[in-house]
């Protein structure tokens, strides 16, 4: 089994920073990408940043200059780098991390995290 372990969350104030980490283990074969989405109250689940193995990365026009994806791909570990937060970020964020397992090699699956709480105040 796969299991993606978030943590840096919590509360702070607009204009300050968090770093969120997500480290992936277990049967790991090998990690395509990895990445953070979000999902505030009633709304959708989005994509907030995301990285390949190959250091690509993609980010959410809102989060553009602000975030920074980053990623140690000996550890399968990927972190986040929020600055000048705003309340719209608020929201719960979910480490995804797309990779094959042992047991299924040929195959890429999407594994999630259970998440951790950003509440940035105004």
């Amino acid at each position: 089994q796969v299991q993606l372990v978030e943590s840096g969350g919590g509360l702070v104030q607009a204009g300050g920073s968090l770093r969120l980490s997500c480290a992936a283990s277990g049967s790991i074969f090998s990690v395509n990408s990895m990445g953070w989405y979000r999902q505030a109250p009633g709304k959708q689940r989005e994509l907030v940043a995301s990285i390949t193995n190959g250091g690509s990365t993609n980010y959410a026009d809102s989060v553009k200059g602000r975030f920074t994806i980053s990623r140690d791909n000996a550890k399968n570990t990927v972190y986040l780098q929020m600055s000048s937060l705003k309340p719209e970020d608020t929201a719960v964020y979910y480490c995804n991390g797309r990779l094959r397992t042992y047991s299924a090699s040929y195959y890429l699956n999407d594994y999630w995290g259970q998440g951790t709480q950003v509440t940035v105040s105004s």
